[in-house]
């Protein structure tokens, strides 16, 4: 579990092609202080297991299903990545609950420039846009964000400098995919609110039962 407050900028420094996966090396000095064989870290949002480590650097294996389901697939030695270790139990809730499981990809539509901040105009496919709710939680590439402005197939964000300064967000372009990870909570309310599916007629149906029972 990860809070989408990004601790580290790093860098891919190479990738290995593997057929059906990918074998992705890639630096962080902070995030591997204590990272060992088996550990998680967010690359971009995406949750990856570690190989191992050395000299600020660790290895992780991308499968097929991650790299079509997210914006990994499109980096190249050189790319700067947002980098998250886990959240401690016990320690503080800096952003929102984030999973490091990426529901789809989002393109950048347009960047407008404030005195102060940047607002971000971001198009994501429509089955997520009902999760995306204004002044609710959003993981962008791995970075814990308020939404702004919420559309039927965009939604906004605003940028403060530390986020532009520290993260992949303060290099990225328009026409750029990002990666997105909706608040669980919301796919937890709609699934448990599903009529016929073990949902809300159900849970009513069970109290109609105990009244009979009385």
């Amino acid at each position: 579990m990860f809070t989408g407050i990004v601790e580290e900028l790093g860098e891919v420094v190479a990738i290995e092609d593997l057929g059906d996966s990918s074998r992705f090396r890639l630096r962080g000095p902070v995030v591997t202080e204590d990272a060992k064989h088996g550990d998680s870290i967010a690359v971009n949002g995406v949750c990856l297991t570690v190989v191992d480590t050395a000299d600020g650097e660790f290895t992780a294996d991308v499968m097929a299903e991650t790299l079509s389901r997210s914006s990994l697939g499109a980096l190249s030695a050189g790319s700067r990545v947002n980098l998250e270790r886990p959240m401690a139990l016990g320690g503080r809730l800096g952003g929102h609950l984030v999973q490091g499981h990426v529901d789809g990809t989002g393109t950048i539509v347009e960047r407008t420039p404030a005195e102060h901040w940047e607002i971000v105009k971001i198009a994501l496919p429509a089955a997520l846009a009902r999760y995306v709710v204004e002044k609710g939680s959003i993981t962008v590439d791995g970075v814990s964000l308020t939404v702004v402005d919420a559309g039927d197939d965009y939604f906004t964000i605003s940028l403060i400098p530390t986020t532009l300064a520290l993260t992949t967000l303060g290099i990225k372009k328009a026409g750029d995919p990002v990666n997105l990870e909706v608040d669980v909570l919301a796919k937890y309310v709609e699934r448990l609110l599903g009529r016929g599916s073990g949902g809300l007629a159900d849970l009513q149906d069970v109290e109609e039962i105990k009244e009979m029972d009385r």
